[in-house]
């Protein structure tokens, strides 16, 4: 099993997951607009973190 390709998977999900809430947020028209722009910000970083983890890692096979 590959670390590094486990962690990309992982990450990939907490930023799908935080990239959710923010748009959920943003429907309900929540007012505290300067926590969801940090939520929306960690979890675009996560995401495209998580995707070029899995992209670059090689598999041993």
């Amino acid at each position: 099993m590959n670390v590094k390709r486990i962690f990309g998977t992982i990450l990939t999900i907490l930023g799908i997951i935080g990239l959710i809430y923010t748009g959920y947020e943003l429907i309900n028209q929540n007012t505290d607009y300067i926590s969801l722009i940090v939520i929306g910000a960690i979890a675009l970083i996560f995401f495209f973190s998580g995707i070029g983890l899995v992209k670059n890692t090689k598999d041993a096979a």
